[in-house]
């Protein structure tokens, strides 16, 4: 129900997800609503639970988790907890998906802070980057749990083998950047993790990484201003190449490189972001998503529950914790 464009863009991305990746799927919200989108389609063998309330966009997440006991954000989340689904997808409201997602779902144990991931592109196939909002103000061990969650993510969903963790840092060098990155430095540099250590922004998109550590403050401005500059780059090429004839001619002999170039770029072909953490599958999808991207969701989501992520974020975290007991006792 929520998100820019209301149902009609989840249904048909559910609806595309289930007849290309023969994924079942149980669509929550308000009934006569889905129904009519269900009709349009002429779709059938979709489950539909009815919730009587929607999270706004503008809502504050504790408002939706007090007052909104029967929303569809709420009633989706109770689905995952008492296993009649796997897999929770919105594209609502972010901080109430998430709110809803923590305490109504729960997290994993040996989880302190769900992390939301955002799978960027790089020159080679993808960067894993988290946190990029969930936790502005998180504590250094809370960086390795992210890394460790982060590790676990690339390797089994994005198919490395032993995935490069990076720390995003303001310098290469061991002892740059603040408390917070000097301490999770030690802490990771300590770990099982393949850490190549202090990374810069630039790592996130050349290749050197996959995955990518940092805290949801800078997560999230890192990542608005990628969005931004993609958005922008693409609007200046489209200008530049339709200023003139001969612009336009060799861009229309250009046109499958472009396209090509497009579709390595499209955030659509991962769906949207996955909250790790969360004792269940949960993807956040934008707000905008087009329909590519909720079908795209919905298959990330259906990998992510068949291939055990979950099972192999607890046995790694529980690994770490014993390293360092071990190594403290020593």
């Amino acid at each position: 129900m929520g998100g820019d464009f209301g149902p009609a863009v989840v249904v048909e991305g559910a609806v595309a997800a289930m007849q290309e990746f023969g994924v079942p799927i149980v669509l929550v919200g308000d009934k006569a609503a889905i129904e009519r989108e269900v009709a349009r389609l002429g779709a059938d063998g979709l489950e539909i639970r009815h919730a009587s309330q929607v999270v706004g966009m503008a809502e504050s997440p504790s408002q939706a988790l007090r007052r909104k006991r029967d929303s569809s954000l709420r009633v989706a989340a109770q689905l995952v907890r008492d296993h009649e689904a796997t897999a929770f997808v919105s594209a609502g409201n972010t901080g109430a998906a998430m709110a809803i997602a923590m305490f109504v779902i729960g997290v994993l144990p040996g989880v302190d802070r769900p992390a939301i991931a955002a799978v960027l592109p790089n020159r080679r196939r993808y960067t894993v980057l988290l946190d990029v909002g969930a936790n502005v103000d998180p504590k250094p061990y809370h960086l390795l749990q992210f890394a460790v969650m982060g590790h676990v993510y690339a390797r089994d969903i994005l198919g490395y083998d032993n995935p490069r963790v990076g720390l995003l840092s303001v310098g290469e060098e061991e002892g740059k950047g603040n408390e917070l990155t000097k301490d999770a430095y030690e802490q990771l540099k300590g770990s099982s993790l393949n850490f190549v250590g202090n990374v810069e922004g630039r790592e996130i998109y050349n290749g050197r990484c996959d995955v990518v550590v940092t805290d949801g403050f800078t997560g999230n401005v890192a990542l608005k201003i990628s969005e931004s500059l993609a958005e922008t780059l693409e609007a200046m090429i489209k200008e530049e190449l339709t200023r003139d004839t001969r612009s336009r001619f060799g861009a229309a002999l250009a046109l499958p490189a472009f396209e090509r170039f497009k579709r390595r770029v499209d955030y659509t072909e991962m769906g949207g972001a996955p909250l790790l953490g969360i004792d269940g599958a949960a993807i956040i999808c934008h707000g905008a998503s087009p329909v590519k991207a909720i079908k795209n969701a919905v298959r990330v989501a259906a990998e992510w529950a068949q291939t055990g992520v979950n099972e192999h974020i607890k046995a790694a975290l529980e690994a770490e914790v014993e390293r360092g007991a071990r190594e403290g006792r020593e």
